[in-house]
């Protein structure tokens, strides 16, 4: 009774929300575009939700006259050229008006998202492909994604200096929001971290392990929120990510990795027979340092990426075919997309975190534990 109690909701839920998208889709003045035009907004919406900004963007809207409103509040923009300047993302006004700093003249292209450095009247040169000639400064500025790694990090912070506090108050028994968080960290230790990189030297490793979890998952839920925010999307951020992997696996590397990397036949034949493959194996083997890294950055970034995309087709095929057909179907779509994206945010921090606990696990074997390794499998 209450499985159908909870299907007629839903089912009311969808009509409504579906009637009154439709509603305003039929306004006498959304019909005035052609379908041509509407493909062309909603390819710029969605390529606008993707890209940082300099201002964090609530939602925007067209008034009576025309008129584009963008509601949100400003970001602080850092710009190095010839100097420091430091001014607010309101005087950009979207890139209608040119910023003066310190005699310095700065636009925001309004297309690429990124500030140049301009004349009085804010002209851009452009070459053939219609690209921005002008010089560009160092951009050092608090955009929306910046922020949000600030909101995430302080988040995390607080959530677990919370539940160390309730460890030491209760015994070790959680209380409150760590009866939620304390299974996901004991399963990072347990099943990710221990079996991957071992008992002995798992320790030096968790502290990276959950927090790289914890930012990549929260950062990927909050951009499933209407607010706009496609961190994990950003290349520049999963690449940051990718490079402390990188630098945690090959700085923390045994004599027994490196060993492998530049010797990997070890001592079953002689010089002489290994020099001739060592050609092709060694630069295979140090490519593969860098691949491994590539692949972490390049995993994340485009299944965020791609997602967000499909999302914003979706929803926006409401607009452009402005339909009886096009509204419950782009509605559909669209909510059921949200609830597999729920998943992907977990899943693509759980296969972050994994990849990067083997890779450690990969650096810190010693011969020692790799010998005991042949031993079970001879045993078996």
């Amino acid at each position: 009774m209450s499985l159908n109690r909870s299907l007629l909701t839903f089912i009311s839920l969808v009509f409504v929300l579906s009637s009154e998208l439709l509603i305003a889709s039929s306004d006498p003045k959304a019909k005035t575009s052609t379908i041509e035009d509407r493909k062309a907004e909603v390819s710029q919406y969605v390529k606008h939700h993707n890209l940082d900004t300099h201002d964090f963007g609530l939602f925007s809207y067209t008034d009576d006259n025309g008129q584009h409103h963008s509601v949100g509040f400003p970001l602080p923009v850092i710009l190095w050229s010839e100097g420091l300047h430091v001014f607010s993302s309101s005087e950009l006004q979207h890139g209608a008006a040119v910023v003066e700093s310190k005699g310095k003249y700065f636009r925001l292209d309004e297309h690429s998202y990124k500030i140049y450095a301009t004349d009085l009247e804010g002209t851009f040169k452009f070459d053939e492909n219609h690209h921005v000639l002008n010089d560009a400064p160092l951009d050092f500025s608090i955009t929306k994604s910046v922020f949000m790694i600030i909101v995430v990090s302080i988040l995390l912070f607080w959530i677990f200096s919370s539940l160390a506090k309730s460890y030491a108050q209760n015994k070790s028994i959680p209380k409150g929001v760590g009866r939620f968080f304390e299974p996901i960290v004991l399963y990072i230790r347990d099943d990710i971290a221990i079996p991957n990189i071992g008992e002995e030297k798992y320790r030096y490793y968790m502290p990276y392990l959950l927090t790289v979890f914890f930012f990549v998952w929260f950062l990927n839920l909050f951009g499933l929120t209407p607010l706009g925010i496609n961190v994990t999307g950003n290349i520049a951020i999963t690449t940051a990510l990718a490079i402390i992997t990188f630098l945690l696996t090959n700085l923390t590397g045994t004599k027994d990795y490196w060993k492998h990397i530049f010797d990997p036949l070890g001592h079953g034949m002689s010089w002489g027979a290994k020099i001739p493959l060592y050609i092709i194996l060694i630069p295979i083997e140090i490519l593969g340092i860098f691949i491994k890294p590539f692949s972490l950055l390049i995993r994340l970034y485009a299944n965020m990426q791609a997602g967000h995309i499909v999302l914003g087709s979706l929803i926006g095929l409401i607009y452009i075919f402005q339909n009886w057909i096009a509204g419950p179907l782009g509605f559909g779509l669209s909510f059921a997309i949200s609830f597999i994206e729920l998943l992907v945010a977990l899943l693509q921090a759980y296969i972050f975190t994994m990849l990067s606990a083997l890779y450690f696990g990969f650096a810190s074997e010693s011969h020692e534990h790799a010998v005991e390794h042949d031993g079970e499998f001879e045993h078996l």
